[in-house]
């Protein structure tokens, strides 16, 4: 480190705030994952580095968080060794805490993680032969309370920070060993970093489709998708990044414009009665409005189509009639679009059952033969509770069990013997 990197001697930490954008921790340091380099740079200045200073240091570490995935400063090589204690004493490069991982006989791998104040979420990666998914949460719990869905039962805890939301797609390349290689080690070695260790699913799209709604967290989900798109950072296609909403109508053309990511939209129902029950937000943002900010959501073309999520519920919107009737709404706002046919996958407690196979592949007929591309997913991950609607495991049952035994282990600690 340059003598005129710091202005002054580093005294004492003060408390440091933490606003929307930094993922909050017990011990004080900043979290930088999820902060963009303007940010860092910020932060650097703020803790004592003068301002040219900052902005080198913030795009060295920058590169070295969302390019390399290290996780220590140390490994940070091209960074004075005196200059990496300072960091270390001030900031950490965090990561979601893995409580459980599981592993499906189909290939599909879930995990359980938790954020610092210890609440749990999760995120699914779905490999298949041209490319693999990741599948993560915007929120802890949802305020949805859709009915064929799991996660909507769960209550709202809080939102996730930019932070916890990109900590998602970090961890998940840890995992898959995506980073370049020799990133954990000898990086003063690695020359190229198109170079990539991996076990053969390759991370190449993300869905927002797991736990939460996204256009209620609007300002993390965005600050997150810009590091994922950044072209210094993890550098990620906008058009292999894909945003599901129940409908928040008024965030629609926002995310449109901000964001500029592909659109899914959960339909799941064509009549107003039907979607009520099962979609509630329906009440608030009715069938013609979210069709309608469809229709006027920017970018949207034959070559970028809005896929319209539609939950295959046995004897509830499954009828003839109702494929006739998906195939003349979305032909009456001319939307480019795609339907994705999803067969119910069941929890413990559900109201519905699953479309018979016939069913789903009559109803998917109608409307290809309506122009429009209506194929049906096949259910993955269903034996680990990581399929569409499923989000919602043991894990929220065994932390309050495990909060419960640690109270209960604490209080005999302290009762006299």
């Amino acid at each position: 480190m340059a003598d005129t990197d710091l202005m002054t001697t580093p005294g004492p930490i003060d408390p440091v705030p933490t606003p929307r954008d930094i993922t909050p921790r017990a011990d004080g340091r900043v979290d930088l994952i999820g902060l963009p380099k303007a940010r860092i740079a910020e932060l650097f200045e703020a803790a004592g580095l003068d301002a040219k200073a900052a902005k080198l240091r913030s795009k060295q570490v920058f590169h070295w968080l969302y390019h390399r995935g290290v996780t220590e400063f140390d490994a940070m090589t091209d960074i004075a060794k005196t200059m990496r204690p300072w960091l270390t004493e001030r900031f950490v490069i965090g990561r979601p805490e893995v409580v459980e991982a599981h592993h499906s006989t189909d290939g599909t791998r879930k995990w359980v993680l938790r954020t610092s104040d210890g609440n749990d979420f999760e995120m699914v990666f779905i490999p298949d032969a041209d490319r693999g998914t990741l599948c993560i949460s915007s929120q802890v719990g949802c305020t949805l309370n859709c009915r064929f869905c799991h996660t909507g039962t769960m209550r709202l805890v809080r939102n996730l920070t930019p932070g916890e939301i990109v900590g998602q797609v970090m961890l998940a390349r840890d995992s898959l060993g995506e980073w370049p290689k020799g990133s954990m080690a000898g990086l003063e070695d690695v020359e190229d970093s198109s170079e990539y260790t991996s076990d053969g699913r390759l991370l190449t799209n993300i869905v927002l489709m797991g736990m939460g709604e996204p256009l209620y967290n609007f300002d993390n989900v965005r600050d997150a998708m810009k590091l994922v798109m950044d072209g210094d950072g993890l550098a990620l296609s906008k058009r292999r990044i894909t945003l599901s909403t129940s409908g928040v109508v008024p965030m629609m053309e926002r995310c449109g414009e901000e964001i500029g990511v592909n659109l899914a939209v959960s339909l799941h129902a064509v009549r107003k009665d039907i979607r009520d029950e099962i979609v509630p937000l329906n009440k608030k943002y009715g069938i013609e409005d979210l069709l309608q900010a469809c229709a006027d959501y920017p970018g949207a073309s034959n070559a970028r189509r809005i896929t319209f999520e539609y939950i295959m519920l046995k004897d509830k919107n499954d009828s003839d009639e109702d494929a006739r009737e998906l195939v003349r709404l979305l032909r009456q706002y001319d939307l480019p679009a795609k339907v994705n046919l999803i067969p119910f996958n069941p929890w413990p407690g559900s109201d519905y059952e699953t479309s018979t196979p016939e069913r789903i592949r009559a109803f998917s007929d109608i409307v290809f033969e309506g122009g429009i591309s209506a194929p049906v997913r096949t259910p993955r991950g269903r034996d680990i509770g990581a399929a569409c609607g499923q989000l919602k495991t043991a894990a929220e049952k065994k932390s309050r069990a495990q909060r419960d035994r640690e109270a209960a282990e604490a209080a005999e600690e302290k009762s006299p013997a």
